[in-house]
């Protein structure tokens, strides 16, 4: 069974960093992208930044590229998701997400989430 849970976040100052982190489990890691959503108070969930699997393409939604580096450790089951300079707007829930394919239905695998809080 696919198991995501999320780490790192917190209430930093705008202009700050944040590392988050999600541990995988229950599936061969190394052979599926993943990817960090965000949920803001009020809102749709929304994609912020996808990573391949070999050899590690990124990708990022246009208000955080150049802020954020999403990247994988397969040896740790890991992805993260560095925040740099950091915004009010980017508060939000953030969510570790993986795709997967049973027969021809693709399903969403969702970690708890992880609350990020840019404030002064």
């Amino acid at each position: 069974q696919v198991h995501l849970v999320e780490s790192g976040g917190g209430l930093v100052q705008p202009g700050g960093s944040l590392r988050l982190s999600c541990i995988a489990s229950g599936f061969t890691f190394s052979r599926y992208g993943l990817n960090w959503y965000r949920q803001a108070p009020g809102k749709e969930r929304k994609l912020v930044a996808t990573i391949t699997n070999s050899p590690g393409i990124t990708n990022y939604e246009d208000s955080v590229k150049g802020r954020f580096t999403i990247s994988r450790d397969n040896a740790k089951n890991t992805v993260y998701l560095q925040m740099n300079s950091l915004k009010p707007e980017d508060t939000a829930v953030y969510y570790c997400n993986m795709k997967f394919w049973v027969g021809d239905s693709l399903n969403d695998a969702w970690g708890q989430g992880t609350q990020v809080t840019v404030s002064s």
